[in-house]
């Protein structure tokens, strides 16, 4: 079964394979390698104020200076617990928008709901950003159902960030409805779960890796899938998205469905 090549977030249409940038540090090199990114066609670049200390917002900050409309970079604010404040936050947005040399953040994350703030107060400091036209759109990590139609009822909510992939299927109820309302469903860690026995006899009979056959597994699973896999090497990168074009057979992607 082909699962579709792009998706749309939003008003942009994108390729459906991302770029985690959890470990990424500021260095020449890694400047390049998210310039790369961009060239091989990233539908996603994918960051936190949170990760490493900055320097991967502003190494990609310094790296797309200019960038195609078919790309979305997206950040996150507000992970540690009397984060999600708006005192709190709205200085984590300022030091985004510095980092990332931009007016506008694509898509800005509530990286997860502080447990000392209500949600709802946490989403109104994001909207007043997007009311004013310095946030595109608004996204939630690591949340349920029930948070995420909360949170609608305070902005749009363009996007839903959880940890899924082979292994971990919590979320399962959040994916279906994700596809149901129209929202990207962005699965972080995407690549756990490469030992389940069915991803090597996959893999061999199709040619590809076993990274390949996990991330043409979600983009089968749902057509709101965006995984973004993280790597700091263009290899790797290169690899990830030739999964765009890694056909799986209905029969596959029910037993890999299994397999958890």
């Amino acid at each position: 079964m082909a699962a579709a090549r792009t998706l749309t977030l939003a008003d942009t249409e994108i390729a459906r394979i991302g770029l985690g940038t959890n470990r990424l540090r500021k260095s020449a090199e890694n400047v390049g390698l998210i310039a790369q990114a961009v060239a091989a066609g990233i539908g996603m670049v994918d960051t936190a104020h949170s990760y490493t200390g900055g320097e991967s917002e502003a190494t990609i900050g310094q790296a797309l200076s200019s960038r195609p409309d078919s790309l979305i970079v997206a950040t996150k604010g507000g992970y540690a617990p009397g984060t999600g404040s708006a005192e709190a936050l709205t200085a984590q947005i300022e030091e985004s928008l510095r980092r990332l040399r931009t007016d506008t953040i694509d898509l800005y994350y509530l990286h997860r709901v502080d447990p000392e703030t209500p949600l709802e107060e946490s989403l109104g400091t994001i909207a007043a950003y997007r009311d004013r036209g310095q946030i595109r759109h608004v996204g939630l990590s690591e949340v349920g159902i029930e948070q995420l139609e909360r949170g609608r009822q305070v902005v749009p909510i363009a996007a839903v960030q959880n940890r899924y992939n082979l292994a971990e299927r919590t979320h399962e109820e959040v994916v279906d409805h994700c596809a149901e309302q129209g929202i990207a469903f962005v699965p972080f860690f995407p690549l756990h779960g490469l030992d389940a026995r069915p991803v090597a006899e996959i893999a061999t009979r199709h040619g590809a890796t076993l990274a390949q056959v996990a991330l043409a597994w979600l983009l089968a699973r749902s057509p709101a899938m965006l995984p973004i896999p993280g790597t700091l090497s263009l290899e790797h990168l290169q690899e990830n998205l030739a999964a765009l074009e890694l056909e799986l057979s209905a029969d596959e992607v029910e037993l890999l469905s299994q397999s958890a």
